[in-house]
């Protein structure tokens, strides 16, 4: 991408109208506001961060630079942000690291983590996760919250820190209730289980019903399984259907040959509908799960309801065409698969 600078920007503006920029003032308006804010950023904003907000990559490159090699944590982690992510220039994870480790090493805990992060999974450089393992611990003190929950599973692993479920309990427990889904679900699991914090169910589904609302498919399984079981306190069949179709369409495999149970014995459902369970059955074996009592239940039905079913796989999230179609699958909306339905 050519790199454009903010002279260049009010040079266009001074070029007379056309009739087709005079039909775009949207965009004219937008590269005004850029220009005005590049060649003089009102108070308090900050104009490379502005610049990379909206695309202009090389352009926050240049406004950071000057700032960075001063020592501002801030520019040298957007610096860092776009060599990581080869944002107008080529990815270089050497260059992003250098400037990861001096925003860290100047207080940045954005920076602290995703260097942590560089160095657990070893994105370009060697990996270490004892050095993660530190590099978490600072920014989790610096309250990060995507930190916290990271270190607590470290926590819970016990390799690269002392193990400890009762640290890795208060840790989780923090990125929980400051509502980050997948720490909202391993906390849930923590406190039905009653590992390193005591037992409240009541208070594992409040936090799986926020994590499954917020479309974490984990959440979605265990909350529908414990309204299945009666895990939570009565069994709910409705609601158990509702949050396993809402991850069956999201694509899992665990939750379509759920569903298709749940759909055979019509069991949380206005009716039983044979077809609909052969579709979510034929998606479920599309991605190598099969259940043993799926198979045993679907034997019984009949080849061209299950052709049918799986006619409609094919084509899903859509339908068939009505002249490809075995048969004409019948009208069935099953329950409401939406957060509400699922708390009736």
């Amino acid at each position: 991408m050519k790199k454009r600078t903010a002279l260049a920007f009010v040079a266009a503006l001074a070029l007379p109208a056309t009739p087709a920029l005079a039909q775009q003032p949207t965009q004219m308006d937008e590269a005004l506001e850029i220009s005005r804010m590049l060649l003089a950023a009102p108070e308090g904003v900050d104009a490379a961060y502005g610049a990379y907000q909206r695309g202009y990559y090389l352009t926050a490159l240049q406004l950071a630079t000057p700032r960075a090699e001063e020592g501002d944590a801030a520019a040298q982690t957007l610096i860092a942000e776009i060599y990581a992510n080869g944002l107008g220039v080529a990815r270089d994870m050497e260059e992003a690291v250098e400037w990861y480790t001096r925003a860290h090493e100047n207080g940045d805990i954005q920076a602290s983590f995703q260097l942590a992060i560089i160095y657990q999974v070893g994105d370009g450089i060697a990996r270490d996760r004892a050095r993660a393992a530190e590099l978490f611990e600072a920014a989790a003190e610096g309250g990060h919250v995507a930190a916290k929950y990271n270190l607590g599973l470290l926590y819970v692993e016990g390799e690269y820190v002392e193990p400890s479920l009762t640290r890795a309990a208060e840790l989780i427990g923090e990125a929980a209730e400051a509502g980050y889904p997948d720490a909202q679900y391993d906390f849930a699991v923590m406190l039905l289980e009653g590992a390193g914090v005591a037992p409240d169910t009541a208070r594992a589904m409040d936090l799986l019903i926020e994590a499954a609302e917020a479309g974490l498919i984990a959440a979605q399984i265990e909350l529908a399984t414990l309204y299945y079981t009666g895990a939570s306190g009565e069994r709910d069949p409705e609601a158990a259907a509702g949050w396993y179709r809402t991850a069956a369409e999201l694509g899992n495999p665990v939750a379509q040959a759920r569903y298709a149970i749940m759909l055979l014995a019509g069991e949380g459902l206005p009716q039983a509908n044979p077809e609909e369970a052969a579709m979510w059955r034929a998606l479920a074996r599309t991605q190598g799960h099969t259940l043993p009592q799926l198979e045993q239940m679907i034997a019984g039905i009949s080849p061209d309801v299950i052709a049918a079913g799986e006619e409609r796989a094919r084509f899903w999230p859509g339908r068939p065409p009505a002249s490809s179609a075995v048969t004409a699958p019948p009208s069935f909306d099953g329950p409401a698969s939406s957060p509400g339905a699922a708390e009736s």
